[in-house]
């Protein structure tokens, strides 16, 4: 049984392009294509691909919400992001929200090919330098995040997160409906559990575990 495939990009020769890459392998078929996101729901509705090669930027809305809305769908496609360029928070995104496989156009179409067989047979594929790092900063958020966590109130989080953004005290004290002299028992507070013994050193902390 052939690979249903859509393709979606807002540059007519990349479709083309995918279009003779796809008509080479004997297992793929390309079922629709299209230049604008607006359609691509409709067309995934109408034509049910296995695959959808989706290009993250894109006129009108961004790639990574429309590959969310295709992925909420009662018949989801598999996800793989077909892009020029990603960082790593967009690469970061992809993940979380459940994008199969992420390939980047200056890489060989081959491993675009690669990459559809992979996803198609239940395992993903992702750009692996960019990935290996994506990931790598995932695990160091969600290990500080967990430590400080254990340190912590839920309010002093809540008042590092406004430090970490730039907020002064009393900004902080106006949004959190608390005096100054709360916002800075808190920090001092802070200080104390995390080894720290300034904002700036707070800061730094709250960078090196990667948690803003």
């Amino acid at each position: 049984m052939a690979i249903r495939l859509l393709s979606i990009d807002d540059h007519p020769v990349i479709l083309v392009g995918l279009e003779g890459l796809f008509q080479q392998q004997p297992d793929f078929e390309l079922v629709a294509h299209c230049t604008e996101a607006k359609k691509a729901l409709e067309l995934v509705r109408l034509h049910q691909p296995d695959i959808v090669i989706l290009d993250i930027k894109m006129p009108g809305t961004d790639g990574l919400t429309l590959a969310r809305e295709m992925l909420t769908e009662k018949q989801a496609p598999r996800i793989v992001v077909y892009t020029a360029e990603m960082d790593e928070n967009q690469m970061l995104e992809a993940i979380r929200i459940g994008v199969h496989g992420i390939v980047l156009k200056e890489m060989a179409p081959q491993l675009l090919v690669q990459c559809i067989r992979t996803v198609y047979g239940g395992e993903k594929w992702f750009e692996r330098h960019s990935a290996r790092l994506t990931l790598e900063n995932i695990l160091r958020r969600e290990t500080g995040a967990r430590e400080i966590a254990a340190l912590i109130t839920k309010r002093e989080s809540a008042i590092l997160r406004m430090v970490a953004n730039g907020s002064r005290n009393k900004e902080i004290a106006n949004t959190l409906y608390i005096s100054e002299g709360t916002v800075k028992v808190h920090l001092h507070n802070m200080y104390e559990k995390l080894g720290v013994d300034s904002r700036l050193a707070l800061l730094r902390y709250a960078q090196d575990k990667k948690l803003f």
